[in-house]
């Protein structure tokens, strides 16, 4: 199925104005990267256990805190689902059901092209997006100074709902920049298809055409080890400045918010 015959009504006006290159949106999906390692890091460790973008792990959670009768376990993994699922439906709506679909086909619309041709890409609205989910993550580090850096259960189940949504905001970001096959948030995928990709099968190097698997595998690569230096370092923050330990995401995320700004104004788009 072509891009052309999937376009939504009213899609040409949603793909007007200055986009951010694919090269760009490629390094900043490594910084979003880092932001949800570091988030799901003090999630686990001082929130009660879940996580902030993993939901596979949450509903492993959601079930032992059922089987288990731990009432606090399964409330926070509940918490943590459904507000990441209304993050990535309110990002969703935000961004553009067109824009996002097309940026899932990865090959069918983007492929070569990369961010901002067929319709996807960030471009200004985007900006807006990352405001929103910055300002979860502001309400996520004002309750946790709030409370010393020692939510108590209650508290805890209560900063997971926007430190989970503010995930499910990035991950619908990340479907709409346009980066074919990205994501910021579950990497499960990403090790898959590096590894498949990897193993030298005919699906694996046919895929993309020429180059492009490797600039995907590189793309791949950074947004895993970001990932991990992002909780690796949130749990050192932890460690020796605990009040300080959830700001980093909101610093990180706040600098993509940045560049985004900067990279849709002034700019025609192909410019």
């Amino acid at each position: 199925m072509s891009p052309k015959e999937i376009r939504p009504p009213g899609h040409a006006s949603s793909g007007a104005g200055p986009v951010v290159s694919e090269r760009v949106a490629v390094r900043l999906l490594v910084v979003l990267a880092a932001a949800a390692g570091c988030l799901d890091a003090v999630c686990v460790m001082r929130l009660g256990g879940p996580f902030a973008s993993v939901i596979t792990g949450n509903l492993v959670q959601l079930g032992r805190g059922v089987a288990t009768l731990d009432g606090a376990l399964a409330a926070g993994a509940a918490t943590a689902v459904a507000a990441y699922a209304l993050g990535v439906a309110a990002a969703s709506t935000g961004l553009g059901r067109g824009r996002l679909g097309r940026g899932r086909l990865g090959r069918g619309g983007l492929g070569r092209g990369g961010a901002g041709r067929g319709g996807a890409g960030w471009r200004r609205r985007a900006c807006l997006i990352a405001v929103a989910e910055l300002a979860l993550l502001v309400c996520v580090c004002a309750g946790w100074l709030a409370t010393g850096g020692q939510p108590s259960a209650t508290v805890a189940v209560l900063l997971l709902a926007p430190a989970s949504a503010a995930m499910g905001v990035q991950s619908a970001l990340t479907i709409g920049s346009g980066v074919p096959g990205a994501s910021t948030t579950y990497l499960t995928g990403t090790l898959t298809s590096l590894v498949h990709a990897g193993a030298g099968t005919p699906h694996g190097r046919a895929a993309g055409g020429a180059g492009t698997p490797l600039r995907r595998a590189a793309g791949g690569l950074g947004r895993l080890a970001a990932l991990l230096c992002g909780a690796t370092v949130g749990a050192l923050l932890l460690l020796v400045a605990p009040l300080w330990a959830p700001a980093l995401s909101a610093v990180l995320v706040a600098a993509v918010v940045a560049i985004i700004a900067i990279s849709t104004r002034g700019r025609t788009e192909g410019s």
